[in-house]
């Protein structure tokens, strides 16, 4: 199988990987750095990862990383990132294209791929107002509500599921200092989830607690001093969330960081519905911590009680990872379970096994 992954960056990430590959020239050698960083990498497919001849992979939302593409293959002009996409896939003589970008690249998209292409997925886990995602053989994504969501605008929808890197392993085997971190976003779509944080927040006074968020425009402005005189007043972080916020952490240093937090907090976003299975639990579940996280609908091997722990309020929040780390040792066998659970359940190897089957039943 000749197979194209495309995904995308954060902005907020693309800083950091300017930063890592300020020294660098080629295309390769950008593209091999991010690889390297492992940010996304519960996505990005086995025989990527495994640096397979067969397998390209690009950001296509990447400016500096395809405007290097098109200089070294002699594309002339200033062509569109999507021209330069499209010239990727032919250049490859793609088979399948599994695109993680699909609001970016939608329906229209998928109807100029080169005759070489045989089916096209793509993966999306958040509605998508207005969104076409027709012409791709399928959307994949491991929340059911969301999958429902695409069968009724007419697109075949399939459950799919991110995958544990290996390189978690490298992580979690020391002490582990922090005994409360959250990563994430902050923004008007997080309104829970900012509840609970303040919560949370307020046991700084007993724990070492880290947040490493990812705050919007709009409440970076409403935080400056020209936005405090504006009436932003709802989108300012707390107090007690804004006395320990740190700027967001990516790739290894997020591996880091849960390597060394005891628990980490999760919070669905408000667009999720009951279904529950982020990103983030597969990266706190393979790095070896605790998930703490709000109670729903999980994918199998997130059990409450036997390898995560969950809750149904803010208060309760501050309950159960109260009563967790003071009984650490009965707490960290449930991340031990459940870092074996991600292991297993969720491998590369499984991963890639279950993207075989979906290409050979469509």
């Amino acid at each position: 199988m000749r197979l194209f992954q495309n995904s995308a960056l954060y902005p907020s990430y693309l800083v950091r990987l300017n930063q890592l590959a300020a020294n660098t020239q080629s295309f390769a050698e950008r593209r091999r750095l991010f690889l390297d960083d492992r940010f996304g990498a519960s996505h990005v497919l086995k025989p990527v990862l495994d640096g397979l001849a067969e397998a390209f992979f690009t950001n296509g939302d990447d400016e500096v990383l395809q405007r290097r593409w098109a200089r070294e293959q002699g594309m002339p002009g200033e062509p569109a990132l999507e021209a330069i996409l499209l010239a990727q896939i032919e250049h490859h003589a793609t088979e399948v294209f599994y695109n993680l970008d699909p609001v970016r690249y939608p329906s229209a998209f998928v109807a100029k791929l080169p005759g070489c292409v045989k089916t096209a997925l793509c993966w999306r886990v958040a509605p998508s107002a207005g969104a076409d995602f027709s012409r791709y053989a399928a959307v994949l994504g491991n929340f059911p509500s969301i999958l429902d969501m695409w069968r009724r605008q007419g697109c075949r929808a399939e459950p799919f599921f991110p995958a544990h890197d290996p390189v978690m392993d490298e992580y979690g085997h020391g002490e582990r200092s922090i005994d409360i971190s959250f990563v994430g976003g902050y923004s008007r779509h997080h309104r829970g989830r900012a509840r609970t944080l303040e919560q949370v927040a307020q046991l700084a006074g007993s724990y070492n607690v880290v947040f490493c968020l990812d705050a919007s425009r709009l409440t970076r402005l409403a935080e400056s001093a020209i936005g405090r005189l504006l009436p932003l007043r709802q989108h300012r972080r707390p107090g007690a969330i804004a006395a320990i916020a740190r700027p967001p952490v990516f790739g290894r240093d997020l591996y880091d960081l849960i390597g060394s937090s005891k628990i980490v907090l999760n919070g669905s976003i408000d667009l999720a519905g009951t279904d529950r299975g982020n990103m983030r639990c597969f990266e706190a579940m393979g790095c070896g911590a605790m998930l703490v996280s709000d109670a729903g609908r999980y994918p199998d091997g997130m059990q409450e009680g036997t390898t995560i722990a969950t809750y149904d309020t803010p208060q309760q929040a501050v309950e159960v990872i109260s009563r967790s780390l003071k009984n650490w040792s009965a707490s960290a066998e449930i991340a031990a379970r459940g870092r074996d659970q991600i292991r297993t359940v969720y491998s590369k190897d499984v991963q890639w096994r279950q993207f075989c089957d979906l290409v050979g039943c469509i």
